[in-house]
């Protein structure tokens, strides 16, 4: 069941208004802090106590609150506490790659009620809709409930949705995803509101919920993981562009500043394919460095001083790909996120700054981002339980200000 609460006024137009901004004030307090007594609830909220406790009364008579346990000391009665009625909506945050399916379901106070992952077929468009189908069928169904029956599901895939026809663009990794309305026709397939976002985009705003940019309007987050991308946030708003592809900086040509030869084109070539795992392995073997894969080689070099020379080698080719960005932007801050960043942490961080600030006038400082696991996923979920409780509660959120409600 969701509860719609949106804001209404009577006809003169102030009591019924009050009452809505009230309850929204509670409602936000108990989803921020947890259950609450009364008199912990006056102190947030800072109503008296009988327009707190009719609060509570009105709330809990709508099923939007629930009592919870009693709280107290060793003296004087206990209190009751209250919380918010996770029940009324559950949402799900989905991340798609060419290998798999990630589920997460949870109710609208974030409580996560199951995790699945499925095996993603490479096929036609209809074999990947059915196993997607199928993925968050089984998902839902360990929590007893029907995908018609979430209020709201954002999947994170890479590359970026058309806000005019809706398609996917920017995404041959994904076959069989591609020359559709993708929101569309997984709406149609799940039966309920189905957005589709970029997942670079999605780590960009869990960033800004409870990363390093919680307190940063302006800046970009770079994804270097086993593809490139990146996401422009300006004014704590995503940046789009006309068509959806606004940060996709993977097929952007840029010349190979490395001091070691890999057989690069040296004049100019493609940023992702100077900065993926395999070119990562390219030039820790022309520096003689032995490693398992590209994280492995970034993750020994962060932490060996004898192969600096070898990260300074990639800082360089990902600062040249930052620098025109930067460039143009002037953002307040730079993230490095996915596999990658982490395996280069603090220490790549640093070389890329140090490069990028030889090749461009703003002194951006640069960072690994902090959200780390699975922050696709994690991006996906709070974009959606955020646009749940717009809807539901009618509060403002990070992911309904940034994320379209649902595509045309």
């Amino acid at each position: 069941m969701v509860v719609e609460r949106g804001a209404r006024t009577g006809r003169d137009g102030s009591p019924r208004l009050l009452r809505e901004i009230n309850d929204r004030a509670a409602i936000e307090a108990l989803l921020r802090e947890g259950p609450l007594t009364r008199a912990e609830l006056e102190d947030v909220i800072g109503l008296s106590k009988p327009a707190t406790a009719t609060l509570l009364n009105r709330l809990e008579g709508d099923g939007v609150v629930r009592r919870g346990e009693l709280r107290g000391g060793n003296r004087g009665p206990r209190a009751q506490t209250w919380y918010v009625n996770g029940a009324l909506a559950h949402v799900a945050g989905v991340s798609v790659t060419p290998n798999d399916v990630d589920v997460v379901i949870s109710d609208i106070t974030g409580d996560s009620r199951v995790e699945h992952r499925s095996p993603m077929p490479s096929g036609d468009t209809d074999a990947v809709l059915s196993a997607f189908g199928d993925a968050l069928t089984a998902a839902a169904a360990k929590v007893g409930l029907r995908t018609d029956e979430l209020a709201h599901v954002v999947v994170g895939a890479q590359g970026a949705v058309d806000p005019a026809t809706g398609h996917l663009g920017f995404a041959p990794h994904l076959p069989g995803w591609e020359g559709f309305d993708v929101p569309g026709r997984l709406g149609e397939l799940l039966g309920t509101e189905v957005t589709v976002e970029n997942d670079v985009n999605l780590v960009a705003l869990v960033e800004m919920d409870e990363g390093r940019a919680r307190d940063v309007r302006d800046f970009v987050l770079v994804w270097l993981g086993d593809g490139v991308g990146s996401a422009v946030v300006v004014n704590r708003a995503l940046l789009r562009g006309a068509t959806g592809g606004a940060g996709e900086i993977d097929w952007m040509h840029v010349p190979d500043r490395a001091g070691r030869d890999t057989g690069s084109d040296r004049r100019g070539g493609r940023f992702g394919k100077l900065v993926e795992p395999g070119a990562i392995m390219a030039l820790a073997r022309a520096h003689g460095l032995e490693a398992a894969d590209g994280e492995d080689a970034i993750r020994k070099a962060a932490s060996d001083p004898g192969a600096r020379e070898f990260l300074t080698d990639y800082a360089r080719r990902v600062a040249t790909g930052l620098a025109g960005v930067v460039s143009v932007l002037d953002p307040e801050l730079v993230l490095l996120s996915a596999g990658i960043a982490q395996a280069g942490g603090t220490a790549l961080a640093e070389l890329v700054a140090a490069q990028l600030h030889e090749l461009v006038v703003p002194r951006t400082p640069v960072e690994t981002a902090r959200i780390s696991g699975n922050p696709v996923r994690a991006g996906a979920l709070r974009a959606a339980i955020g646009l749940a409780r717009e809807r539901v509660f009618g509060l403002s959120t990070t992911a309904a200000g940034v994320l379209p409600a649902s595509a045309e």
